[in-house]
């Protein structure tokens, strides 16, 4: 018990504290969230992952291999979704928003600094990876689940242009293949902003739970909430030797399948009538009760 307490109080507790500074900002004040959300998606995020897989010199299996393992959970954990709501005879839209909050997990502002405080820069690489991958199919199948035939998928393509991410990727990898180094003043401009990104990330965090708003939908938020926290992270146990993670590989991938519900669902059940109360309910439940199950998987795996 001492140990778990540990665990939540060294790698949870600064996380939720920075988190709550946004959720009271939210409650207090009429800042509006997608403002530092447009500033942290298009410069703070990619400059960090940038930063993260330069510094990092993983190789390119390595990489695949987590690029794999990301794409493999995300479309297991959205079929289970969609069977169990199919069993459960919930009415279409809410059985597309239970499909998304199951299948879109908080990789950046929650667990990208909770997987780098526990287990250390590599391991944060890796994490910084698999969010990647995730918001890449977010704009792509995430957008077409929502839209459910009403944008084709030319225009979902298209999106991923203004996915600054993969920019971010694409020339982290090209630094990697041609073992080039940033000069000094690039180096330092780098530096700076990839530290504003997790610190604005979890403000964000906190901006967005403050808009919770009660759902009517009780069944289909406990099988989101069970599915996103139980079940997932089983899923990616299982498939980590799969894909041949190990290590931080293992740890990072892990971890960031045990994460809550993304905040980027709500934007998308708004913009697409998908329930967005259920949604929004869903994201602040799984984000609240998270503690329990991320606190003895971080034991179970080394933090």
């Amino acid at each position: 018990m001492a140990a778990l307490l540990a665990i939540f109080a060294n790698n949870l507790l600064p996380i939720l504290l920075i988190a709550a500074c946004g959720f009271a900002l939210g409650r207090t004040t009429r800042i509006e969230p997608r403002t530092l959300g447009r500033v942290t998606f298009n410069i703070f995020s990619p400059v960090l992952i940038f930063r993260l897989l330069i510094d990092s010199r993983l190789e390119v299996g390595r990489i695949a291999q987590m690029l794999g393992f990301t794409s493999a959970v995300f479309f297991l954990m959205g079929g289970l979704a969609y069977l169990v709501g199919r069993l459960l005879k919930l009415p279409r839209p809410v059985l597309v928003a239970v499909v998304l909050a199951v299948a879109l997990s908080n990789n950046g502002n929650y667990g990208m600094p909770l997987i780098g405080f526990a287990f250390g820069e590599e391991a944060l690489a890796y994490a910084s990876l698999y969010y990647v991958v995730i918001a890449v199919l977010t704009n792509t199948v995430g957008v077409l689940w929502a839209s459910l035939g009403r944008m084709d998928f030319k225009q979902a393509l298209l999106g991923l242009l203004k996915v600054p991410m993969l920019y971010a990727l694409g020339l982290a990898l090209l630094f990697l293949r041609a073992g080039w180094v940033l000069p000094a003043p690039l180096d330092r401009t780098v530096t700076l902003l990839a530290g504003a990104a997790i610190p604005s990330m979890l403000i964000l965090l906190g901006l967005e739970l403050s808009r919770f708003a009660w759902s009517k939908h009780t069944s289909a938020l406990l099988v989101s909430i069970l599915l996103r926290l139980g079940v997932s992270p089983l899923v990616g146990i299982n498939l980590a030797p799969l894909f041949g993670l190990e290590g931080a590989a293992r740890q990072a991938g892990v971890t960031q399948t045990a994460m809550p519900t993304a905040v980027i669902t709500t934007v998308l059940a708004s913009e697409y009538d998908l329930e967005p109360q259920l949604v929004t309910a869903i994201v602040f439940f799984s984000t609240l009760l998270s503690p329990l199950t991320l606190t003895p998987l971080l034991f179970f795996l080394g933090g």
